[in-house]
């Protein structure tokens, strides 16, 4: 199907539209902070006996120059934005002169792959076995494993990376407590034994937002299929003669995979949302745990950088999806806006 033009330029206008609000919104909210974040990393140099009393004052001036904040908020604003339209995230101010795009670059792939891994897992998972629950004509032990699932989805995830860390890893060493590779191996992607021991590592982290997550697909995978199966298309297929399983994946699983496909794209969008607390929980190098840090620190350029990168993933997610629906579906047509 022929995708029209002024059909990807309205959503990509929507697109433009909502980075440039949520870039907005990341830039005011870390200001409304109390706390001076130049003034607390002078305070720390002090301390440590790295910067004396008599220097601090020039050397403030001269990180506030360094990162604009000398200026007046809205000069800071439209510096901000133009940057950011040129992808131009700056340099940390805790670990200066480290940039933040090489930051992100060093841990994203450490959230994507376990949360990236347990969010697709969760999702096939869930979405058979709701669907299958939700279907008259399975075997009814289905329904047994919507209690569990159900009670696993109201727990947060860093209560069962809690249980997970004192079972698995602190009374039957099973799995190491922290981190994301061990210290006594050499960091080499090109070796078998350091991705083993990564995977090794990355496991309880994946398996608690793993068991989280595939009771929320279950439920709302349950839930659509219940309605599906009483339409006419549904009968009428039935009386037709088809197979149950044909009748189960081409009409009854097809027609509700729409508001789950947008619920991935969503979660693959907002996966540090709910692996941070995971991550500071295994101490995982992961992009999570990193902005956590730059919280605590209030370096607001990691901030920034690092807040936008997800907002960008959300919405390029959201559009391919919006963009795909109608091959998805082809009840849905591009011409409906």
């Amino acid at each position: 199907m022929r995708i029209p033009l002024s059909y990807v330029f309205k959503r990509i206008g929507f697109l433009v539209a909502v980075l440039f609000t949520a870039a907005t919104i990341n830039f005011l909210i870390p200001k409304l902070a109390p706390r001076d974040p130049v003034q607390e990393l002078v305070n720390q140099k002090i301390a440590s006996g790295g910067l004396t009393s008599q220097g601090a004052a020039e050397f403030r001036d001269s990180l506030r120059k360094l990162y604009g904040l000398d200026k007046p908020l809205w000069q800071q604003y439209l510096t901000y934005i133009w940057n950011t339209m040129r992808f131009d995230l700056g340099y940390s101010i805790v670990n200066y002169p480290v940039r933040v795009d090489f930051i992100i670059g060093q841990t994203v792939f450490w959230t994507l792959g376990f949360v990236g891994t347990s969010t697709i897992l969760a999702f096939l998972i869930g979405t058979v076995v709701g669907a299958l629950v939700g279907w008259s004509k399975t075997s009814k032990w289905f329904s047994w494993l919507m209690p569990p699932l159900a009670a696993f989805s109201a727990v947060p995830a860093f209560i069962i990376a809690l249980v997970l860390i004192y079972f698995l890893a602190f009374k039957l060493h099973a799995f190491p407590l922290r981190g994301g590779y061990s210290a006594t191996i050499v960091k080499d992607w090109s070796s078998t034994e350091f991705l083993l021991d990564v995977a090794h590592h990355a496991i309880l982290p994946a398996l608690s937002m793993l068991l989280v997550s595939i009771g929320g697909w279950s439920l709302g995978m349950r839930s659509m299929m219940v309605t599906v199966e009483g339409q006419d298309y549904i009968t009428f297929a039935e009386a037709k003669g088809l197979k149950g399983s044909r009748i189960f994946f081409r009409y009854a699983l097809r027609n509700t995979l729409l508001p789950q496909v947008t619920s991935l794209a969503m979660q693959l969008g907002l996966i540090v949302s709910g692996a941070s607390l995971v991550e500071t929980m295994f101490s995982y190098p992961g992009i999570g745990n990193r902005l956590g840090a730059a919280i605590a620190a209030l370096d607001y350029p990691v901030i920034y950088g690092i807040v936008f990168f997800l907002v960008v993933g959300i919405a390029v997610a959201t559009l391919v999806v919006d963009l795909l629906y109608p091959l998805l579906d082809p009840r849905i047509s591009y011409s409906g806006g």
